[in-house]
Order: C-alpha cells, then structure tokens, then sequence
C-alpha cells in the first residue's frame, strides 16, 4: 500500500515505519488477492496513533435510517470485530487531467477528466448484522460522521433501496486518506461498501447495476466501479474504461499541506473563462501517446483553489523547482489540496522538514472484472 509518512513523526522515525512490512489484517479476505492492511495515520493530530491505533480515542454508532446514535465506546471497540468479518480494501483516487467542460442548469458542472485509482487507500472490515433495523459503522477518527450523512451508510441505503434487501451490516473504516484531498477517499468508502455488500450477499447486483446506481449519491463513486482508469464526463458518473496511461509501477508522491478545500467552494470559485482551451479528448490522446506532461496534466479547478489557498500554489511550484530528474508532471488532484508529483516519489527535503505537510508515496492500481481493488505490489518491501 502507498508509504504514508506521518506528518508529526521525526524523519528518522517515519522512514523506518514506512518501511514496515504488510501483514494480512484478517484471515477472511476478498478480491482475489490478500488484502493488507497497513496504512498508517496521515494527520498531525493523529500521527501519536501511528503505531498502536488502540490509544486513539474512537467512536462506536449503531444508525438508523433517521441517523440516530444508538451506542459509543472507546478503541478498544474497534478492535472487537465480529469473528467472520471480511477485509476490503478502500483505495482512493487522482485526476491526471481535469477540465470543467460547462456549468449546467441545474447548478452542477459538466466534466471531463481523466481518473486513476491509486493505493492510498482506507482498510474496511464488513460482516452481516443480525440486526433488522440499523448497519453499525465503527470508525477510528472522530471527524468522521457516523450518521446517515456518511457516504458508507448512503451506500448501504442505496444497495438496499435497489436490490429490495433488507440486511444490515457491522462496518469497521480506519481512514488513511486525508479529508478535503481532492483524492475522493470518502467515494472510495461508499464504493466499498456497495461492492462489499453486494458480495457478502451473493452478488444479487452487477457490476455494471454498482456502477449505474453509485452516481445517485456521489460524482466520484463511480469511477470506483471501472478497472482502474478511466475517462469519465457528465458529473463524473459517465465512466469509460481506459488503458493505464503509464506504467503501474511509476513513483508518485502525495504532498498536502494541513488544511482542506471545499469542492463546492472551489467550482462556486471557478472563473469559466479562466478555462484551459484544450479539448480533453486530445489531452487523452496526448497522454496515451507521450505520457503524462505539465502541458497535458491541466486541472481547471487550479486557479480557483490557488487563490482560496496561495500557499498550494506554492508547494506546486516548490515542488516542480526541487523534483528530482524523473519528475514528468506536478499538478492538483481534484478540487485540492493534494498536490500530485508524477515520475519520483523521493520526498524533497523542503516537504520532509516541515511537519504540517502530509505525504505519502503511491503507485496506480488496477482491479479485473469480478475482483475489488487490492494494493500495489510495486510498493512491497522485499
């Protein structure tokens, strides 16, 4: 799994826990190949819990469908998983190229991006409640909602809703991907948890029914549901899958500074004739040809977060300055704050010297039909 070094961590420190080998997180495991569960804590505020999760202090919630709270306990709950539960892998994702095509009547834009997944990701653990009435969703940071406004427990709602099931589920999330990243770790939850769903209980749905449904909630989900890369317009929710643009195994390093954006804020922010004039079709055909650039690497979303958040528009430079030689493009992800650097993933001494900054090193990642995400091989300690 992508190499997350906490942002707290002494440098010496979080080199070495990086370097950790991955274990299997259970011995009940889906998606065709183990699923290691690793990560470890990318926060300031959460890097004391880098190395035993059980000292961090964790909320347990049954919900309804009304949302309502119906018990709390500490970490020492989240460990207490149901004997049975399975292991899914909760990746998360990066756009090589975003373009705002239009702003539509209905207050959305039409886009037109191209989307990889990438091993940052979130370990999950699902099983089957014998309750009748609420799913319980255990997570370990206290930021996260636990209600029906949390994209697990919509995921759930919607699988139930379309498939007419009535089983509700016990979900554990430890989250590695930071909030406000532009990396859709939260698409990449409810993703999970509709696949996860679906095959505990006997795939009563399609992957192409996953994929149709999963934009009634979200504009990231979707994505999720292609094989890894993909070309996706409308909102987002049209996806086609494509070929991986460059090789899985290229080094790509995650740099986010300590504060989030807005997606909302950002496209309310977008200035639509500050657009880049490139079509995106021809940018995937230049990315499929020559690779990823800075001249194909465009994100739209760009101006608008730069000028929310000035300080992102200098760590792109900062990095695109004290890259290494293989470094081919540096760009946002999304709606921010990620900034991405394609080609070497050594973090830059500037990055490593300052604690606010998360990093992670990463790799894409690709899934075959019938099979859900698992990590990058390419990042294994051998």
């Amino acid at each position: 799994m992508s190499r997350v070094l906490p942002a707290a961590v002494p440098r010496a420190t979080a080199r070495d826990v990086s370097r950790a080998r991955r274990a299997p997180s259970s011995p009940s495991v889906r998606g065709g190949r183990n699923v290691r569960s690793s990560h470890l804590a990318a926060s300031a505020s959460r890097a004391s819990s880098t190395v035993s999760m059980t000292t961090t202090t964790t909320r347990r919630r049954a919900v309804n469908g009304a949302g309502v709270v119906a018990a709390a306990a500490s970490a020492s709950s989240l460990d207490a998983a149901p004997s049975d539960a399975t292991s899914f892998f909760s990746p998360s994702k990066i756009n090589l190229f975003l373009r705002v095509v239009r702003r539509r009547d209905d207050g959305y834009h039409d886009l037109a991006s191209l989307f990889h997944v990438i091993d940052l990701g979130d370990d999950m653990k699902f099983a089957l409640s014998s309750s009748t009435t609420r799913d319980t969703l255990v997570c370990d940071d206290d930021t996260i909602p636990l209600d029906d406004s949390n994209l697990v427990i919509k995921a759930l709602n919607l699988w139930r809703e379309k498939t007419g099931s009535e089983q509700r589920f016990w979900v554990e999330l430890k989250k590695n991907v930071p909030h406000g990243a532009g990396l859709g770790g939260g698409s990449g939850n409810a993703a999970t948890a509709m696949w996860a769903a679906n095959d505990l209980c006997g795939k009563p749905a399609s992957e192409a029914d996953l994929l149709l449904w999963s934009g009634d909630i979200g504009s990231d989900i979707s994505v999720f549901f292609s094989t890894g890369a993909a070309y996706c317009t409308g909102r987002g929710e049209i996806v086609e899958d494509v070929d991986p643009p460059l090789p899985l195994d290229t080094p790509i390093l995650l740099v986010k500074p300590n504060v989030g954006l807005s997606t909302p804020a950002i496209f309310k922010a977008l200035d639509l004739d500050g657009r880049s004039a490139e079509d995106p079709l021809g940018l995937l055909e230049k990315i499929k040809a020559e690779g990823p650039k800075d001249s194909i690497c465009v994100n739209d979303l760009e101006a608008p977060a730069f000028s929310k958040l000035p300080e992102l528009l200098e760590l792109k430079k900062r990095l695109k300055a004290d890259g290494g030689d293989g470094v081919k493009s540096v760009f946002m992800s999304g709606s921010g704050s990620t900034i991405v650097q394609i080609g070497d993933d050594d973090v830059p001494g500037f990055v490593a010297d300052d604690d606010a900054l998360f990093r992670a090193k990463t790799r894409l990642i690709t899934r075959k039909k019938g099979e859900w995400y698992a990590p990058s091989p390419f990042l294994e300690v051998k």
